[in-house]
């Protein structure tokens, strides 16, 4: 789990880890979501993007008002910036996007430990599934993705697991 705390093993990723390393240096944009707790998730810290996926930052947000100020404040001014407030199972969250360089962002903010939140959750499993299976795994999952396939029906599909995908993936104990 510490590893993704930081993201510093970008640096030692592939081309599009590093680039992503240099833009989130370049805009600062960890920085000044500090105070949230922020971490890189989704495909591109695993190694399983495709073109035009985004950069999913979670952060742990519980003054939703300050939040929204301060990416408006910081983010308001990129291309393509979105934010929707909104409540979903009876937790309060934020959605921000826009665009930084050639990279989509989403910033996504809840009341929860960002390590407790199920992106997270779902990014350290995948990661997990993806040493345990190997490369022809990996490749399966992006091929599944170019084809318009979500990141976790892709897996659900290749694990032959029933029900919502993301609900079952949180309830596989790989290690």
């Amino acid at each position: 789990m510490k590893k993704w705390l930081t993201t510093d093993y970008l640096l030692h990723g592939s081309a599009d880890q590093v680039d992503v390393y240099h833009l989130l240096q370049e805009h600062r944009i960890m920085e000044i979501l500090e105070p949230y707790t922020p971490v890189l998730i989704g495909t591109l810290p695993i190694s399983i993007h495709i073109p035009g996926s985004d950069l999913d930052i979670a952060c742990e947000v519980h003054d939703f008002t300050a939040f929204e100020r301060l990416v408006r404040e910081h983010f308001g001014h990129y291309d393509e910036f979105d934010l929707v407030r909104r409540t979903a199972d009876g937790i309060e969250r934020i959605k921000v996007n826009f665009r930084c360089g050639k990279w989509p962002v989403e910033i996504f903010g809840q009341p929860i430990a960002t390590v407790a939140q199920n992106g997270f959750r779902h990014m350290e499993i995948e990661d997990c599934l993806l040493r345990k299976y190997g490369e022809s795994f990996r490749k399966e999952v992006i091929s599944l993705k170019q084809r318009g396939m979500k990141t976790e029906p892709a897996f659900a599909l290749l694990l032959q697991l029933d029900g919502d995908p993301y609900e079952q993936l949180l309830r596989i104990d790989c290690d």
